[in-house]
C-alpha cells in the first residue's frame, strides 16, 4: 500500500492509502476526495480527474500516453506536470506521492 496525499487548490491536504494496482482517481472517489469527479469513471474520456503530479513523482508516474494527453488538451490550467489521475496506477514505488487539484475543478 502507498499512502498519497491529495491537495485541494486551496492548500488542504488529505493523506489516504491506496491499495496497488488501483488507480489514483480511484483511490480518490473511493476517500471522498473534492476536486475528482471522473465523470467517466476511469475510461480517459473526461479529463475531470486532472491532477499536477509533485515534481519529485514525475519520474515515477511517466509521461502521458497519446490518449491522455489529447484529453488533457481539453483540460483547464494544464502545466508540464498535469496527469489525469485515472491514468496513474498505484504501486509501492508511489508511497508518499503528492497531487494537487486544480481550482477549476471545485
Amino acid at each position: 500500500m502507498a499512502k498519497i496525499t491529495y491537495v485541494d487548490h486551496e492548500g488542504t491536504e488529505r493523506v489516504v492509502e491506496a491499495t496497488n494496482g488501483e488507480s489514483v482517481m480511484e483511490t480518490a472517489i473511493k476517500n471522498s476526495i473534492p476536486g475528482i469527479d471522473a465523470d467517466c469513471g476511469g475510461a480517459c474520456a473526461c479529463a475531470t480527474c486532472h491532477v499536477y503530479v509533485d515534481d519529485a513523482f514525475m519520474e515515477k508516474v511517466g509521461q502521458p500516453e497519446d490518449m491522455e494527453q489529447s484529453m488533457l488538451d481539453f483540460a483547464e490550467n494544464v502545466q508540464a506536470n498535469s496527469r489525469l489521475s485515472c491514468q496513474i496506477s498505484v504501486s509501492d514505488d508511489l508511497d508518499g506521492l503528492k497531487v494537487t487539484t486544480p481550482e477549476s475543478q471545485h
